[in-house]
């Protein structure tokens, strides 16, 4: 498989006239994703606000943005489908998501089970809701199947009704099979799981994790390296790391992982770093 770049970002890639076969994605940053394929228009963990620095100002962590949205709320249109992959507000994002639901009426918002009411809270309508859990299989469309995995954001949490509260998405889309973990460490069984089916392209965060964060509530993730280990365990031929570069305080160093992609070799897996700024089309 190859990742080919194009210019423009998301709003790019909402304009750009796409044979019906092609699977092409945007980073919004963070751990958001636009994908479109056979037709199809889909969001993953969108955070396209500033609701965590309003919420968060003065404090220790005033999660102030260090990239601006690449495209606002109200831009998006003709939506099939909003995946959120846990309630962490740079994922559920509670200055977007009401938004996206006002202006695309027939998109569905694939929710954890665990997390349903936290989400009609945020102002989507219940009846555009789909609430799923590890284990559950989507078939969307003949152009698009999901399927649901667990993820540990720093442990794999369920509530007393054995469901999920952090959840990834195994999407298959076409040819092409991509793995979009949410917020994730490594847990015991996930390359075994991944190993299953082949999977082309893993986006995985790389912002790491902390004492000095854990101690404080705010969870961490895999490392660049871990990252880097998963993919070559599980087989996954290409990676695109992500969830660094928009809070000062939880963030991995963009100069530092360009310098470790650079560095890799033949063997490894192949790594392309995000730009929001570019579309990028699966070949």
């Amino acid at each position: 498989m190859r990742i080919i770049s194009h210019a423009g970002g998301a709003q790019a890639l909402l304009d750009a006239d796409l044979a019906g076969h092609t699977v092409a994605l945007a980073w919004l940053g963070q751990a958001g994703f636009l994908l479109r394929h056979a037709g199809l228009r889909v969001l993953i963990d969108p955070y396209l606000s500033d609701h965590l620095a309003r919420k968060y100002a003065g404090t220790e962590f005033p999660h102030t943005r260090l990239m601006p949205p690449p495209i606002h709320a109200d831009r998006l249109r003709d939506l099939d489908l909003v995946l959120c992959s846990h309630r962490h507000s740079d994922h559920a994002d509670p200055g977007s998501l009401a938004l996206l639901a006002h202006a695309n009426p027939a998109c569905r918002f694939i929710v954890p089970r665990a997390e349903f009411a936290a989400i009609i809270q945020l102002g989507v309508p219940q009846a555009q809701i789909v609430q799923v859990n590890a284990g559950d299989l989507l078939r969307v469309s003949d152009g698009l199947e999901i399927r649901i995995l667990p993820a540990a954001h720093e442990s794999l949490t369920l509530n007393s009704h054995g469901e999920h509260h952090f959840l990834g998405f195994l999407l298959r889309l076409g040819q092409f099979t991509l793995y979009h973990s949410g917020d994730t460490l490594v847990y015991h069984g996930l390359a075994e799981c991944l190993q299953q089916q082949p999977v082309d392209l893993a986006l995985l965060p790389v912002n790491g994790r902390s004492e000095h964060l854990s101690q404080r509530g705010i969870a961490g993730n895999m490392t660049f390296s871990e990252a880097l280990d998963l993919c070559r365990v599980a087989n996954i031929g290409n990676m695109i790391p992500h969830h660094f570069g928009m809070f000062a305080f939880n963030t991995a160093d963009p100069t530092e992982l360009r310098r470790q992609i650079e560095c890799l070799d033949a063997a490894s897996p192949r790594c392309l770093l995000p730009n929001v700024q570019c579309y990028y089309v699966l070949a």
